[in-house]
């Protein structure tokens, strides 16, 4: 027999309020709490704190608080990833963030679902359902990355866009829903090759 945790993480009905989840949800509250009341002087405790929160993360890791989330122990992010203030993830399925990942302020992941039925519903039955997000992804501010949804690599989410649906690599996408507003082309990568390259030369003639 499925335990209720194990239920969740599967993506089938579960009831939060089970002893072992509890135990989980009360040390991510103290943990993001610590996290939270940290200070900007104190980046390796709160690297420690990060990775003793989640259940696996590269060397180089920032958020900047506030952060929140369920459990903690449901997300993996990669190597340099990044998030601005008010970032929200509720994990109860798995987060996954692959490397060189972004997030602008108040990005919000909901792996948490709940039965579209009010009866159903109101007995506390709820259910999840796993993200991923790629590698080199820009997540824009106000984003909302809703539950079973995978965006792929080098992908770029303009800010405010609502993710209800899977986004392919290499891609703009934007609005509410978020739908793809266009390929990320050659021609970007030359145009932002040469303002890095005379950025660099600027940088070297001073």
């Amino acid at each position: 027999m499925m335990s209720e945790k194990e239920r969740m993480l599967a993506g089938k009905l579960y009831i939060a309020d089970d002893p072992k989840l509890i135990k989980d949800f009360k040390k991510a509250r103290a943990l993001t709490r610590r996290f939270n009341n940290s200070t900007e002087e104190q980046t390796e405790y709160r690297k420690q704190l990060l990775q003793e929160l989640f259940e696996a993360t590269g060397e180089n890791i920032h958020i900047e608080p506030p952060f929140r989330c369920d459990y903690g122990n449901n997300i993996t992010v990669g190597e340099n990833f990044y998030a601005n203030f008010d970032c929200i993830i509720l994990d109860v399925c798995k987060v996954k963030i692959g490397q060189n990942v972004m997030f602008g302020p108040r990005v919000n992941i909901f792996t948490a679902g709940h039965p579209i039925d009010a009866e159903v519903r109101n007995t506390q039955l709820e259910y999840g359902k796993p993200v991923t997000i790629g590698d080199n992804v820009w997540v824009g501010g106000n984003v909302v990355i809703n539950l079973g949804v995978s965006i792929g690599d080098n992908a770029v989410i303009g800010s405010g866009a609502v993710v209800t649906k899977d986004i392919p690599p290499n891609v703009v996408a934007v609005g509410n829903p978020c739908r793809i507003l266009r390929e990320i082309t050659a021609e970007d990568k030359n145009y932002w090759a040469n303002q890095r390259a005379e950025y660099f030369a600027k940088i070297a003639h001073n």
